[in-house]
């Protein structure tokens, strides 16, 4: 049986019995605030604090001073600290968008994965990467290709997937279809604000539950409620609308 890896988020690790499948690459998607990269710097944080495990942030949007912002907004305590020495490293938008060729990104990359011994990586985001390539059939062979490199370099890999819709949409792209598990970060906006939830909708080798949990952001992170959110994104029939 495969090792789980543990994303470090109360009430999520439950609903994944236990986590992510090492060597696993999951698909986090979701409209703009709903916290997908609060969930990526928490996942890495939670891998070199609870189990020593290193890794890497990606991100083709922040500068690494906004990534230590964000985990400083929720009180991941030594987050900074976990960067200045290593056990963390953050490749930023300056850095991968230095040059505008796709090969000279890449490369950057897989030269700090190959010469570190890393476990976890985020990736922030997927639709920034894609934006490298014009055809689909090119989207597809680059992020097989790519999704087979972090497994031979033993990542357990967070791939934040830009939405536009409040729920997922009902077209399912060509990324679902091309990693091992699908999760979504979903808000609805209400009179004082927006509840927020997250679904687990695949992920391969394991029995999950694929209901709808609430979950909110405070103090350390995301957490997630163990208390179903009603409904199903299935149509079951008790779904109420928003």
């Amino acid at each position: 049986m495969s090792e789980l890896v543990s994303t470090g988020v109360e009430g999520l690790d439950s609903i994944l019995t236990g986590g992510i499948t090492e060597r696993s690459t999951v698909l986090v998607s979701g409209n703009p605030g709903t916290g997908k990269s609060i969930f990526g710097i928490q996942y890495l944080h939670h891998g070199v604090t609870e189990h020593g495990e290193r890794g890497v942030y990606v991100s083709f949007e922040e500068d690494e001073a906004d990534i230590r912002g964000a985990a400083e907004s929720i009180g991941l305590e030594g987050f900074d600290d976990l960067v200045d020495s290593g056990d963390i490293v953050i490749l930023d938008k300056r850095e991968m968008l230095r040059e505008t060729d796709f090969s000279t990104a890449v490369d950057k990359l897989l030269d700090t994965i190959e010469d570190g011994d890393f476990d976890r990586l985020v990736l922030d985001s997927l639709s920034m990467f894609q934006l490298f390539f014009d055809a689909e059939q090119e989207k597809r062979t680059y992020l097989l290709k790519f999704s087979d490199i972090l497994k031979a370099n033993g990542l357990t890999s967070l791939l934040i997937n830009e939405q536009g819709a409040v729920f997922p949409d009902t077209e399912v792209g060509l990324e679902n279809f091309l990693t091992d598990g699908n999760i979504y970060f979903i808000q609805t906006p209400t009179d004082s604000g927006v509840n927020r939830y997250v679904w687990v909708a695949k992920m391969r080798k394991q029995d999950i539950d694929t209901d709808i949990f609430p979950m909110e952001i405070g103090e350390g992170g995301i957490t997630v409620h163990e208390r179903a959110g009603g409904f199903s994104m299935m149509g079951r029939s008790d779904e109420p609308s928003f």
